[in-house]
């Protein structure tokens, strides 16, 4: 598929599931195809980095559940913040254990998985939606409720695909985009490469092979698709990129000509033709 073919499976209004972790291996030039369309109204579910930044800040979001907004080396993801502070967007606000617990139930199907973290903590106040449940069992032990993320579609980023959708992580962790994919109604995958599935291990071991066709309904190469972020052995994180990225958030001119010059162009290879021309790949 391509970007665009992906964007128009979505709606407005949906839930949509975001793969990667801060500023690591996000599939940006999907994200960006969001921002360039008339979507609206929708709810991001992410360990967050400069997608939540982006969409929040453009105004598509209408609801974040997040457990972090961060650049990695910036520690808060600076459109964010503007957002959050000006309280234009509802917000789920967890930790990352509690986070993980909501992909987990999603995945397993399961609709909540039983923890501790949160208890007597702010997590529940800014939460009241959250709930407890009483251990069954002789303990009898009260415990917070983490519901199952329903999320209409996910979208992740992996560095190897196969074209019957098959993905590969050869960077150092995974960032729990096999959960993503098996937590969403619907998956879509983007890829630095589509490579046959015999090459897989030309690259990784039999460990990389974390996100099966099963759980992913179509495939789109994008080479530096997660730019600016990283995407380990590919890429690092294109950091001067980053920077001039997190200064438009103070200057709504800048942000709006960054807009323009970057984050709005007609395609992905639009994008990456203008990188090579910046001399960014």
């Amino acid at each position: 598929m391509t970007e665009d073919e992906v964007i128009s499976e979505l709606e407005s209004g949906m839930t949509i599931g975001i793969g990667g972790w801060g500023s690591r291996r996000k599939p940006m030039s999907l994200v960006r195809a969001i921002l360039r369309s008339d979507l609206t109204d929708l709810h991001i579910v992410a360990y967050g980095g400069p997608d939540i930044g982006i969409l929040t800040a453009a105004g598509k979001c209408r609801k974040v559940t997040y457990g972090f907004v961060s650049l990695d080396s910036i520690p808060l993801e600076p459109h964010f913040r503007a957002v959050r502070q000006a309280g234009a967007v509802d917000f789920t606000e967890l930790d990352e254990g509690a986070f993980y617990l909501g992909l987990m139930a999603a995945a397993h199907r399961v609709p909540f998985y039983p923890t501790r973290a949160g208890l007597a903590t702010a997590m529940m106040s800014e939460n009241p939606d959250l709930r407890t449940v009483r251990s069954p069992y002789a303990d009898g032990e009260e415990l917070v409720a983490i519901p199952a993320f329903e999320m209409d579609v996910v979208l992740i980023h992996m560095n190897r695909a196969d074209a019957k959708g098959n993905g590969q992580f050869l960077g150092p962790d995974l960032y729990f985009d096999d959960l993503f994919a098996m937590a969403g109604t619907r998956t879509f995958m983007s890829a630095e490469r589509i490579v046959p599935t015999a090459a897989f291990l030309d690259e990784g071991s039999v460990h990389t092979l974390r996100v099966p066709r099963i759980h992913v309904d179509g495939v789109v190469e994008a080479p530096m698709g997660a730019h600016f972020t990283e995407c380990p052995p590919d890429y690092g994180r294109d950091e001067v990129f980053q920077r001039d990225y997190a200064a438009t958030a103070k200057d709504p001119d800048a942000w709006a000509r960054f807009r323009a010059d970057w984050l709005e162009l007609e395609s992905h290879e639009a994008y990456t033709t203008r990188l090579k021309e910046r001399g960014a790949w």
